[in-house]
């Protein structure tokens, strides 16, 4: 505690209201924390959902894609490669959560395009194609989804460090002001009253 805090009933009263204000800071602050927590814990599940989907068809693409390869040529899945534009049509808007900008992608899920002749192609690359289209739309709400697992990680940490000073550092500094400065004036009160007694007493007997 503060030693050169004076015992006065007004230094009571602002330790009083500090105290008030850490317990309710501290309240919020927990509250805040168990949200974020919660969405945090909602999109680290929806991660896994995705990321194990994602596994399923990187490799169902993969096999289409080789086999593309040994009946084609891999020259020939090169060129067609190239000739595919590069992704777009996606936009990133925010939306807060307990204060917290998180990032959402909106995208159209659009029916497939073939970049190339079906004369020289044949049913391995179609489904490859259909796949790895798969997995754009898939990478899309991953990457919302991560970012949106970082910053609401980096909230809560925050939001710890400011709860943890609150109830380890200022509540039980503000409650020892109370209690040392209440103490102080209670004996001083009592000291009053003995002294008017005696007072008193010297009166009545004159």
């Amino acid at each position: 505690m503060e030693s050169n805090i004076a015992f006065t009933k007004s230094n009571l009263m602002a330790a009083q209201y500090s105290l008030e204000l850490s317990l309710k800071g501290f309240e919020l602050l927990d509250k805040k924390r168990n949200v974020l927590v919660m969405n945090m814990m909602g999109f680290i599940d929806r991660a896994e959902g995705i990321q194990q989907k994602m596994g399923e068809i990187f490799k169902e693409a993969y096999e289409a894609l080789q086999v593309a390869n040994i009946t084609m040529g891999i020259s020939s899945i090169g060129e067609i490669a190239q000739s595919i534009p590069e992704t777009a049509g996606f936009d990133i808007i925010t939306r807060s959560i307990m204060g917290v900008e998180i990032p959402e992608i909106k995208f159209e899920r659009k029916s497939l395009n073939h970049f190339y002749s079906f004369y020289h192609t044949n049913s391995a690359l179609d489904v490859a194609l259909k796949k790895f289209q798969e997995l754009k739309y898939l990478i899309y709400e991953l990457s919302e989804v991560e970012d949106s697992v970082y910053k609401l990680a980096m909230e809560v940490k925050r939001t710890t460090k400011r709860a943890n000073a609150l109830q380890n550092i200022q509540i039980p500094k503000y409650k020892e002001i109370v209690k040392v400065i209440s103490e102080v004036l209670e004996e001083k009160e009592r000291e009053e009253f003995f002294r008017l007694k005696v007072v008193k007493k010297k009166k009545d007997q004159t």
